[in-house]
């Protein structure tokens, strides 16, 4: 009697059983990523993470040191011709060899670290650097056009100064305090008398470069 039971039961299910033996996922279920496809999506992700938290470390010490010097001899070349063309001339030159050997410093210490000048922590350097020193290139050319040049020293500095704060903000603490340094080292230049503008300009693009430049190289390296 059992088996009869057993039997039929096997019978009423049998359409059922045969209905869900034709179902099919509504969705096709595709394979699982490669254990290794995973653990470089998930190396990748914490390099840009930690690439963004971090500073930008490759503000080069000694090359820092070497444009004090050339800014110092600057100051003492062009005292004798303050606020002439030829003075403006030379300040222009020795800034962009400033500028030619702190990129230079600048790759030679990141290539040392493994880094990069284009790395994220160095984009955002850059780009808050370069907008103040573009508006004090674009207010160079008008103050000397009205015949104003005793205000380039205080202007070069506090605007060199508001560059460098801004942009160390994603470097190592001690740059944006060699910023607010040049900012000082303007703000009073612009309310000293005019015949001290040069020997300003040799106390901070000459002095405060070669002090920050020696303690950045000690405590952060070249």
């Amino acid at each position: 009697m059992a088996l009869r039971y057993k039997a039929l039961d096997r019978v009423l299910n049998l359409p059922i059983l045969l209905a869900m033996s034709k179902v099919q996922p509504i969705r096709p279920i595709s394979d699982p990523p490669a254990l290794h496809d995973r653990a470089m999506d998930n190396l990748r992700f914490i390099r840009e993470t930690m690439e963004r938290a971090s500073a930008f470390t490759a503000v080069p010490g000694w090359g820092l040191v070497v444009v004090g010097m050339l800014a110092m001899f600057g100051a003492q070349f062009t005292t004798q011709i303050i606020f002439q063309k030829s003075w403006l001339l030379s300040w222009v030159g020795i800034a962009i060899a400033s500028l030619l050997i702190s990129v230079l410093a600048m790759n030679r210490k990141a290539q040392a670290a493994d880094s990069s000048l284009l790395s994220t922590p160095a984009r955002k350097f850059w780009l808050s650097l370069t907008p103040p020193l573009f508006a004090g290139a674009l207010l160079t050319v008008v103050i000397w056009q009205i015949k104003r040049p005793d205000l380039l020293p205080g202007l070069w500095l506090l605007l060199y100064g508001t560059g460098i704060v801004t942009a160390g903000a994603f470097s190592v603490r001690i740059v944006p305090l060699m910023g607010l340094c040049f900012m000082l080292f303007g703000t009073m230049t612009l309310f000293f008398p005019i015949a001290w503008g040069n020997y300003m300009m040799a106390l901070g693009f000459g002095g405060l470069h070669i002090i920050f430049g020696i303690m950045i190289a000690r405590k952060y390296g070249g």
